[in-house]
């Protein structure tokens, strides 16, 4: 029989409020209490982005004040910087290709709501979400579960990305749409 953190990995229905996963967000926010708080202007801020993100390139770069749920399900490649304001709800791994820049205010999100409210009150589950290389994601855009953005795409600001966007294109609104095929 799986665990809910097996389930959620999956992509299959789990409980969010079990013990195993309560205990792994709360050992998760005394990471991200020192990260945005104690450890920030000292020399042991890079190697708490690393205890918090282990499967992340040892240069991700985040600014506080920083928010996610897990951080062992955030890949970030080299020279990803990710600035303030950002929350990354990772239930499912978060790919984030090398040299992408994620603006101030950016939210990625993993889990997926069921509409019903006596199917919300029990379960949840988790898309991936895929970001390439070299990308620019605008101020304050926001990514939902399940989405894939291309290598050197961009997203406007404020834009919400409900939809894959292709390679090589700019996309914007809400939901954001490709306006604009770029190189």
């Amino acid at each position: 029989m799986k665990t809910e953190k097996e389930k959620m990995m999956a992509g299959e229905p789990y409980d969010a409020h079990g013990k195993e996963l309560i205990e792994v967000r709360t050992r998760v926010k005394r990471i991200l209490h020192k990260l945005n708080v104690t450890e920030y202007y000292t020399d042991k801020f890079q190697e708490t982005i690393n205890e918090l993100c282990p499967n992340s390139a040892k240069n991700i770069h985040l600014e506080p004040p920083f928010h996610c749920d897990y951080g062992e399900n955030i890949y970030a490649a080299e020279n990803v910087f990710v600035n303030f304001g950002a929350v990354i709800l990772d239930g499912a791994k978060v790919t984030i290709g090398k040299g992408t820049l994620l603006a101030p205010g950016v939210h990625i999100y993993t889990s997926r709501h069921p509409l019903g409210i006596k199917e919300r009150r029990l379960w949840e589950d988790c898309k991936p979400v895929n970001i390439g290389e070299e990308c620019w994601i605008g101020g304050h855009a926001t990514i939902c579960p399940g989405v894939n953005i291309g290598d050197r795409a961009v997203i406007g600001a404020g834009a919400v990305v409900t939809k894959d966007i292709p390679a090589d294109t700019l996309a914007v609104g809400n939901p954001a749409k490709v306006v604009k095929k770029l190189n």
